[in-house]
């Protein structure tokens, strides 16, 4: 099992990430590049306790790996936005 704290790279705080954390309860991350969506959702659930409901993973132009995390809906991605500080 990977470490979480490799998995997971930074949040992404774009316009399109904050609208999403209101709007669809997700979170957006960029990854590891060997990260897959069980690394993810594992490393999501072990660092900020909580429940994911669906892990879906792109490539950005530049390369980079990024993955949009829902959460379960007793779980509030707003309020882990506000623990990292995106919002």
């Amino acid at each position: 099992m990977k470490d979480p704290h490799t998995v997971l790279l930074y949040p992404q705080a774009t316009e399109k990430a904050v609208k999403l954390i209101e709007s669809e309860n997700k979170l957006v991350f960029i990854v590891a590049n060997d990260a897959t969506r069980s690394d993810v959702k594992r490393a999501v659930e072990m660092l900020f306790e909580v429940k994911v409901d669906n892990v879906r993973v792109g490539i950005t132009p530049d390369g980079r790996k990024r993955a949009y995390v829902r959460l379960a809906p007793e779980f509030m991605a707003d309020e882990i936005a506000a623990k990292l500080g995106m919002i």
